[in-house]
């Protein structure tokens, strides 16, 4: 049960580059991160992960780190079999099924080394959850690293071949909650733990109608076919061509929903949390519209600063 100590390993450009944030989760409240525990350190230092996880007593080990640190984490599974105390590790993935899903390149290198940590895991025998949470509530950019972060168009949208592919989007929120149960119920225990939300299984043309509702207006649609996804996946712009890759993956072959979840080492998520919801991506979208508002705002708040700027007469200075 929570809270207890925990190891959450970040990005690294969060703190120093070259290093990797070992977030020791601690009960006790604390106003900064280091205040709660948090150590700056290398995940390839086999013996300071170990000595991390012994002394902290951790049974619990989130890997949130990407890019080049994907492999990273195969000194962290031989650590994490060395100390023996573990009961859950979740690697870093937080998307597709790796094993299942096909992508081109360069996104294929990044699920090779995911699939790599993957047998590592399996083979060393560490206590695993994976997370297959599909996208994050957004809309779909296919040449931007963090679309949550990206208000939806408001000059036109960019439909992915027909526009009638369906995906699954989740609310990082949403990630976030799921992932604490899991970690702690043993139903999920070496299980792949899918995110297919019925409220939210969409196309993107179903996005773009319900992103024009949002802000009062229609938008014209330009089409982006696979031949333009697989050349911006061919020029090998890295991460941009990872993500046109992944785009391709997703909304021209289906990756999401080409597969049945019937295995016995798979369980859809809300199949064992059936009381609790996902945030629809209807509200998902009302939040991208208050930022469009707050963003509206300041920009206007601006201009006003710059107008009384401009009506103050200029008065000439000598030194």
């Amino acid at each position: 049960m929570w809270p207890r100590p925990a190891l959450v390993l970040a990005e690294p450009q969060f703190f120093c580059p070259g290093q990797v944030t070992l977030a020791l989760l601690s009960p006790k409240p604390a106003k900064t991160l280091q205040d709660k525990g948090a150590i700056i350190g290398d995940m390839k230092d086999q013996e300071l992960m170990e000595k991390i996880l012994k002394e902290y007593e951790i049974d619990v080990v989130i890997s949130a780190v990407g890019g080049a640190n994907i492999l990273d984490q195969l000194i962290l599974v031989r650590a994490i079999k060395a100390v023996g105390t573990v009961k859950r590790f979740v690697p870093s993935e937080f998307g597709h099924d790796v094993d299942r899903a096909d992508p081109v390149e360069p996104g294929l290198s990044m699920y090779r080394e995911k699939r790599e940590v993957r047998r590592s895991i399996e083979e060393c025998g560490v206590p695993y959850t994976y997370i297959c949470c599909n996208s994050i509530a957004s809309w779909p950019y296919y040449d931007n690293t963090h679309p949550s972060e990206v208000l939806p168009p408001l000059d036109h949208f960019q439909i992915y071949g027909d526009g009638t592919v369906k995906a699954y989007f989740v609310a990082g929120s949403d990630i976030g909650k799921f992932t604490m149960k899991a970690v702690d119920d043993i139903r999920t225990l070496n299980k792949s733990v899918h995110f297919r939300p019925s409220c939210n299984f969409l196309n993107i043309n179903e996005l773009a109608s319900l992103w024009e509702k949002k802000i009062g207006r229609i938008l014209p649609r330009v089409t982006v076919t696979e031949d333009d996804l697989l050349a911006a996946a061919e020029e090998n712009i890295i991460p941009q061509s990872i993500v046109a890759s992944f785009t391709h993956d997703i909304f021209i072959k289906g990756c999401q929903v080409n597969f049945s979840i019937d295995g016995p080492n798979e369980v859809e998520v809300k199949s064992l949390y059936p009381d609790e919801s996902f945030q629809t991506m209807d509200e998902c979208f009302d939040d991208f519209v208050v930022k469009m508002d707050d963003h509206k705002g300041m920009t206007e708040g601006i201009i006003a600063q710059n107008r009384v700027v401009e009506m103050l007469p200029i008065i000439n200075m000598c030194a």
